[in-house]
């Protein structure tokens, strides 16, 4: 099983994502090289899978939507985005269901 590499900052964490975009439903699969894999229902176009991320993301960790922003990657599969006011554990347990 694959890691997730998470990195700290100031006032939460930075998470290394890959996204499948036009999925059956919207999910947190698992770990893929370091990345939290989601997949998501919305298409890659005018910016739906990425705002479909940051909604997942945000009622999956109980944060509100603008907690969580996309630092890198708007146009491909493989972004990063930050999370402010959580911490590792708290993204370690949407992968674990705990």
């Amino acid at each position: 099983m694959s890691t997730l590499d998470l990195r700290l900052t100031t006032d939460g964490v930075r998470v290394p994502i890959r996204v499948a975009p036009r999925a059956s439903r919207d999910a947190i699969v698992g770990v893929h090289d370091g990345a939290l894999k989601v997949a998501l229902t919305a298409p890659p176009v005018e910016g739906a899978a990425n705002d479909a991320l940051v909604r997942l993301l945000a009622k999956a960790l109980g944060v509100p939507k603008g907690a969580v922003r996309l630092v890198q990657g708007e146009r491909s599969r493989d972004k990063v985005v930050e999370i402010a006011g959580v911490d590792a554990v708290r993204v370690h347990a949407l992968i674990t269901g705990g």
